[in-house]
């Protein structure tokens, strides 16, 4: 069985709407195009290292539309490796619609998104999601992922959808390695899914260290 890992770009409140563009997702939000400016070379880095094995792309239709546009005109430029990656890989589209899907190797999922999810990720080693914040909220309630990637930008924009909705099921992350932060400020978060249910505590227990009035 293989492997699902989400790749997350949010600022601070935990805003994930359009970082790359804004025309990415504009309707009623201001800020497309928000991590442009805070874009450097560790970050660079790290994405690209994060990349590495990826045999299949799982989208939602918005983050699908954009890459079919973009990724196939960008061989033999500065992004080509990544593009190479993307045009070369299969492309799995989460839609309630019926699409065209023109990017060469790309399949539409049927209504059973669970079942469908479940099949990519037996048929592939190394399966990103990238972005497709509507679809990331259908595969945290499943639990279906193994892997979160989450980038945190020094920017709170006060409006946008979030990466981690309302309804969100509560979920453990085990931290899979050290953060690790670049120069302008972002940090990058690597976590795997954890068994069970997030535990609870009393911070004021005895032998806890809660402070003493006064």
């Amino acid at each position: 069985m293989g492997l699902i890992h989400i790749e997350l770009f949010a600022t601070l409140d935990l805003v994930g709407q359009a970082p790359g563009g804004p025309g990415e997702d504009p309707e009623g939000f201001p800020f497309g195009g928000w991590q442009a400016p805070l874009l450097d070379e560790v970050a660079g880095a790290q994405v690209g290292a994060a990349y590495e094995g990826t045999d299949a792309l799982l989208l939602g239709r918005r983050t699908y539309d954009i890459f079919a546009a973009h990724w196939p005109l960008q061989e033999g430029g500065e992004d080509h490796e990544i593009a190479a990656l993307f045009n070369r890989v299969p492309k799995y589209v989460a839609s309630r619609g019926r699409p065209a899907l023109p990017w060469a190797g790309s399949t539409l999922l049927g209504p059973d998104l669970a079942g469908a999810v479940r099949e990519i990720r037996d048929r592939h080693e190394h399966v990103k999601v990238v972005g497709s914040l509507d679809l990331v909220q259908s595969l945290l309630r499943e639990r279906l992922f193994d892997r979160l990637d989450l980038w945190l930008h020094p920017i709170v924009l006060g409006v946008g959808k979030k990466v981690f909705a309302a309804g969100a099921v509560p979920t453990g992350l085990t931290l899979l390695a050290p953060p690790a932060a670049g120069p302008k400020g972002t940090v990058y978060l690597r976590y795997g899914l954890a068994d069970g249910t997030p535990a609870t505590g009393d911070m004021g227990a005895p032998g806890r260290g809660a402070g003493s009035d006064g």
